[in-house]
């Protein structure tokens, strides 16, 4: 009797069903979908791989130094070099400035991007296809004022942007008077202004647009290329406290740029 109720256990245990099936209600049913979807956008995620582009290391920003794996001093070390309008021109002067390690180098530094100019610096020699000749002295000086954008892309290292900067702030000024001020275009390099002064110089300044520095408001003092809302507003305070302004007070006023005094001056009505 005791094998045949033993047997008959078994029998019941192996045809029978115990598993619970669980219903869930309409609520518990749409977070199971949400949960759903939050898996598979985080099996998304851990599949993107970081793909570092090529860049110049020039323009690093605070992200983009975070994310190659730079330390918050090491970029503050390339950005007060940057504000200075300096530039760095390969690998070794990058490790230079910001004193980065080599084992991070190695890593970034196949990724850098200069500009043409500078991986050719080296081959920069007089080149018929690129407004050269073979004695400088012969070359005809172009007046600045009046060159053309054809004319400045010709110089090698001169591209279509940087030759819409340097007539941009050619129109903004109505001239230039003296060929030094192409150091204030953004992105002429030290060696490609050199090049622009051996084929080009100053002959004309007839367009200048002037200001009247006694008269000028605030804001027409700050549409002068040369003053910024800080200065301009030193300027009139300045002249509110002593009276019209003379060519020898420009220096005496707050933060007045004095290594550029002549050539503001010769853009200003006193």
């Amino acid at each position: 009797m005791l094998f045949t109720i033993i047997v008959l256990c078994q029998g019941f245990y192996w045809a029978s069903d115990f598993k619970t099936t669980f219903v869930p209600n309409k609520e518990e049913q749409q977070w199971m979908n949400n949960q759903a979807l939050v898996d598979s956008l985080a099996l998304q995620t851990k599949k993107v791989q970081s793909v570092i582009r090529p860049f110049n290391p020039n323009f690093i920003t605070d992200f983009k130094g975070y994310k190659l794996g730079m330390s918050v001093a090491e970029i503050d070390r390339l950005l007060a070099y940057r504000k200075q309008n300096k530039f760095v021109n390969s690998a070794a002067e990058f490790q230079a400035i910001t004193q980065v390690s080599d084992s991070l180098l190695n890593v970034i530094s196949p990724y850098f991007k200069f500009p043409d100019w500078v991986n050719h610096k080296k081959s920069l020699t007089y080149q018929p296809n690129k407004f050269a000749v073979d004695k400088i002295e012969k070359v005809e000086l172009i007046d600045i004022n009046r060159a053309t954008k054809e004319d400045l892309m010709k110089v090698y290292g001169i591209g279509d942007k940087i030759s819409d900067r340097i007539l941009e702030q050619k129109n903004k000024l109505g001239a230039f008077v003296a060929m030094e001020q192409l150091q204030d275009v953004w992105g002429l390099s030290p060696e490609v202004i050199t090049k622009l002064n051996q084929y080009f110089t100053v002959n004309t300044t007839a367009g200048i647009k002037k200001i009247n520095i006694n008269n000028a408001s605030i804001k027409e003092l700050t549409q002068f290329p040369f003053f910024k809302y800080t200065l301009a507003k030193e300027i009139v305070i300045y002249r509110s406290m002593n009276g019209d302004i003379k060519t020898e007070d420009l220096s005496k006023i707050k933060g007045f740029p004095v290594d550029k005094i002549k050539i503001i001056a010769l853009y200003l009505e006193f």
